[in-house]
Order: C-alpha cells, then sequence, then structure tokens
C-alpha cells in the first residue's frame, strides 16, 4: 500500500454524501461537512468502518439491491425472463419489457446515477486509504481490494447496459461532472486491472466469517467472469479453476432450497438486507417475487423451458393461482422482520463451473466442458452428459451450456440479458415476433437527466 506523504482532505461520500433509496434516487447537494484522512482514517478500526459503510450502502443502492430498479430487475425483464404484474400502471418497467426505453425513464436514471454513485464512495476510500498514514499497511491492502473490487463490479454492469460510460477514477467533481464517455475497451481494461490487483491485495478469509465481505476469490470470480466475456479463455477457465478448487470455502450445494441461504457455502459474495437500517429483513429480490404483493412474475417461456424431472422447477419455481402466473421462488422470503435467512447473491460457485465449462468448450477441451456441465446437471436431477451424449461436438456442447446458464441463473444480475449480447443472439431471439424490437435495443439509454447536466455525454443509437 503506497502512502502519501502529506494530508489531503478527503470527502467521505459513505457518510456524508449519499443517502440512497433502493426505489428511488434522490439527487442531493454537495455535502457541507468534510472528514479529514487523520478522523476517518485514523486507525484500521475507523478505516474498516468506511469500508462497512460502502458495504451497507449497497443494498439501498438500487443497481445492487434486487429491487424494482436494480440490475436483476430491469435486465431481467428487457430478456424476457419476466413481465410486470402492474402493465395498466407501471409505464416504467413496461418500457423495458417493451425494450422500448425512453431516455427519461426513471428507473434507467435510478440505475446509471445509483451505480456511480457508489463508485464515487469507492474512489473517496481509495483516496483516503492511500493518504493515510495512521491505519496499518495489512488493513489498508485490504480495503484497497475490496473498494477496487466493488469499483470493477459496478463498472461492469455499466459497460454491460451502457457500452461507453465515463471512466471516473477521483473524487474530483469538477472533472467528473463534465468527463464524456470512455471507450469500451478502455473500461474493461481497468476493470481487469482493478481486479487482478485486488486478487493480489485481498486475503483468502472472510472478514468476522461474512459472505458480505470480498475476499481473493471473489475478486477471481469476477475476473474469471470478465475475461469470458472477452474470450479470453485460458484466463477464465484459470480464475474460475482457483475458485473452485477452494473445497474448504465453497462447493456445488444439492439441496437447492439452501443455495440462498445467509453464508451458504455455495455463495461466494453476497448482500445482507442488515444494510437496509430497519426492522425489514427479507432480501429485495424476494420481495419482489414472493411478497404479499409482488411486482414482478416469471414469464410462462422461462418457466416452460424448464424439463418436468428438473429440480430448479420445483424448489426455484412456484405458481400463484391468485395472480395465474409463475415466479422466482429461489428466495423464500418475501417479507420478515427481525429474522435474517437469506442475503441477496451476488456471486455463487454454479457459475464458475458454467464459466469454466464454456472456456473449456471453446478450447476443444469437450471432456472438461462435459464434466464442468454434468456437476450442473447432476445438481439438477438431470440426465449427464457423459452418459447421454458423450461425442457430443464442440458447438452442440457450447449451446448445451447456454442452456443450463439460462435455467441455472435465471434472475440473477441480468445473466441472460448479458449472454444473449455478448453472443450476438439478442435480435434473434428477443427480434422474433416483437415488432417493436431494433438492433439498438441491446444497449439502455445515456439518462437525458445526466445528458442536461453533462454535455459531453453523447447518446446511444436509436434514442
Amino acid at each position: 500500500m503506497k502512502k502519501s506523504i502529506h494530508k489531503t482532505t478527503i470527502v467521505l461520500s459513505l457518510i456524508t454524501l449519499l443517502i440512497i433509496s433502493c426505489e428511488d434516487f434522490v439527487e442531493v447537494d454537495a455535502p457541507v461537512d468534510k472528514l479529514t484522512v487523520t478522523s476517518v482514517f485514523g486507525n484500521d478500526e475507523t478505516a474498516r468502518s468506511a469500508m462497512q459503510g460502502i458495504y451497507n450502502e449497497l443494498f439501498r443502492t438500487a443497481t445492487f439491491c434486487g429491487g424494482n430498479n436494480s440490475v436483476t430487475a430491469l435486465a431481467g425483464l428487457s430478456a424476457k425472463e419476466i413481465f410486470t404484474l402492474n402493465e395498466a400502471s407501471d409505464q416504467v418497467s413496461l418500457e423495458y419489457q417493451e425494450n422500448e426505453i425512453q431516455p427519461n425513464n426513471t428507473a434507467n436514471l435510478s440505475l446509471w446515477s445509483s451505480a456511480y454513485n457508489v463508485i464515487y464512495m469507492c474512489n473517496s476510500l481509495l483516496e483516503g486509504v492511500l493518504a493515510s498514514e495512521q491505519i496499518s499497511e495489512e488493513v489498508g491492502d485490504q480495503l484497497e481490494g475490496e473498494a477496487k473490487f466493488i469499483r470493477a463490479f459496478t463498472y461492469f454492469q455499466l459497460v454491460n447496459l451502457y457500452g461507453e460510460v465515463p471512466l471516473i477514477l477521483s473524487t474530483d467533481y469538477r472533472i467528473n461532472a463534465q468527463m464524456s464517455r470512455t471507450a469500451i475497451e478502455e473500461v474493461y481494461t481497468q476493470i481487469v486491472s482493478d481486479l487482478e490487483k485486488a486478487v493480489g491485495l485481498l486475503t483468502d478469509e472472510y472478514f468476522d466469517s461474512e459472505r458480505t465481505n470480498v475476499n481473493r476469490f471473489v475478486a477471481e470470480a469476477l475476473l474469471a467472469r470478465v475475461y469470458l466475456f472477452q474470450q479470453e479463455w485460458s484466463l477464465a477457465e484459470i480464475h474460475s479453476s482457483n475458485v473452485i478448487n477452494q473445497s474448504a470455502h465453497y462447493e456445488l450445494l444439492m439441496q437447492l432450497d439452501q443455495v440462498f441461504l445467509m453464508n451458504s457455502r455455495e455463495s461466494i459474495w453476497q448482500i445482507s438486507p442488515a444494510g437496509r437500517g430497519n426492522i425489514f429483513t427479507n432480501t429485495y429480490d424476494g420481495w419482489l417475487f414472493v411478497s404479499p404483493v409482488p411486482r414482478l412474475a416469471l414469464t410462462n417461456e422461462y418457466a416452460n423451458s424448464f424439463e418436468d424431472i428438473d429440480k430448479r422447477k420445483n424448489y426455484w419455481i412456484g405458481y400463484s393461482q391468485d395472480r395465474e402466473a409463475y415466479y422466482p421462488f429461489k428466495y423464500k422470503d418475501g417479507q420478515s422482520f427481525n429474522n435474517i435467512t437469506e442475503y441477496s447473491m451476488v456471486l455463487r460457485l454454479a457459475e464458475q463451473y458454467l464459466i469454466r465449462a464454456e472456456a473449456r468448450a471453446r478450447q476443444g477441451n469437450l471432456s472438461g466442458g462435459i464434466s464442468d456441465i454434468d456437476k450442473i446437471k447432476e445438481r439438477a436431477g438431470l440426465d449427464l452428459l457423459s452418459e447421454t451424449n458423450p461425442e457430443i461436438d464442440q458447438a452442440s456442447l457450447i449451446e448445451e451450456i447456454f442452456g443450463e446458464r439460462k435455467k441455472e441463473l435465471f434472475t440473477e444480475w441480468g445473466h441472460r440479458w448479458f449472454d444473449l449480447k455478448r453472443t450476438e443472439k439478442a435480435s434473434e431471439i428477443l427480434g422474433t415476433g416483437n415488432p417493436l424490437w431494433q438492433d439498438t435495443d441491446v444497449l439502455y439509454p445515456i439518462p437525458e437527466q445526466e445528458r442536461m447536466k453533462n454535455t459531453n455525454l453523447g447518446q446511444n443509437n436509436g434514442y
């Protein structure tokens, strides 16, 4: 950890700048009070508390929280995984469902703004840690790694939702307010740089044994995904293998109703609803789908794509007679008080098997790909490829892997939407029978409200 020889004044955004509802973005003025490096990063304990403040904020932030304006909800609507149960009144969600998003859509503004608020918090903490001479090198390294991971994860969401986005790496609002959009390749370069740095700085253990904190394998898990998206197959395989091999930390749980519980052994990183700061202790994911008054439901096409023998259909999909609709049932708790049983899942081991399966198949290691995809099929109670089709060709194996990604990762962080885009199949699949679809719909519009404040922000084609 490098330490500045001078003390600078750092605006600690997580304490003084941002109090954001998961469902509503409220623009606030710049903070009046500024906290110095000495007061905020004066010792290991207060520095660690500052990082915990960021973790707590994630559950209150639209992008991360799993609620109406989250990546899970909005990208799920775009990918036709889910649909709004209130089409007559929920115009905001309907625009995503119909792939007709208007630049002034309030959910779109919330998604964009809350992501940049998290980035600002990370930049603020990084500046404070690097400038402090009071915290230990061990704690400083750990906090730097955690903040760089969260910044990288946030930029990964932004670049896959919007394409070119401003790459903001400081807290200088005078520069940030006029930033133009950055090339996708450059954003990915920063994401990889942050994650590789995080892997080198973070420890193997979770702080206080809570999987809501970031350790080295959390960073490696995301790095494996990033390399997959960049078609760096060998690197994706290396990093996913590094995570899969950590049997002391992780295992693929055979009981599907245990996967999304707090600190489950399949989880790599989760977000705790304790960050909400009130008596409600269910996840927003649960509230969205299984609360007494749910907002979204699973499409019939998605529900019917599962074989009857597939355990995921029985454990992760429910049917409501009242609503006459299927609903995601990965989270069982839609409304609870003072009793946390589930954390919001962000990264889990099943995805790492799917990443490695695809990376191996792309490199021609078909037996390795079959072995990994069979781990997922076996858990789901399906016939194994190694028994039913061991001589499967490469193209067919990759299709099998994508079929399992669709069934395993539905309504989790926009996986289906991102997969359709990175494989250039969005128009083929989502455009069929949809006269409103345009090829440019693969990117969300830059919020009009942000472009009015910053004239250097261009707009995506089609808006």
